[in-house]
């Protein structure tokens, strides 16, 4: 019985429980059949990273800046995405991407900050 390969059908030839005929075949059906769920997990990653980059640019060498929302919205920064939040004892509720975050303050203003925690 011909073997054949599960990515390109080509016959098979050397061990018996081999399925593909090369590594090339092999990395193309596992990047094809891995490829739903892993492009959903790459575009998230990706807001998330223009997320952190925007806040980092926005702020730039400064721990704390206050700046309008409007900056943020036209930069195209995704309010959607962020890594994790942190609520003050007053209920300031901080969002972050990574070691930079933001809080919203009213009259269209956010307060970005940089956690120094993250540094090695």
């Amino acid at each position: 019985m011909e073997r054949l390969c599960l990515f390109c059908h080509e016959s098979i030839n050397g061990r018996i429980d081999k399925k593909f005929c090369s590594d090339q075949c092999r990395n193309a059906y596992n990047n094809e059949k891995n490829a739903g769920s892993e492009n959903h997990i790459r575009r998230i990653n990706g807001i998330l990273r223009r997320n952190r980059k925007l806040l980092e640019n926005i702020s730039g060498q400064i721990n704390k800046k206050i700046v309008s929302t409007i900056s943020f919205t036209n930069a195209g920064f995704n309010y959607d995405y962020y890594t994790s939040t942190y609520t003050t004892k007053k209920g300031h509720v901080y969002f972050f991407c990574y070691e930079y975050g933001y809080l919203k303050l009213g009259d269209n203003k956010v307060m970005i900050v940089k956690r120094n925690d993250f540094d090695s």
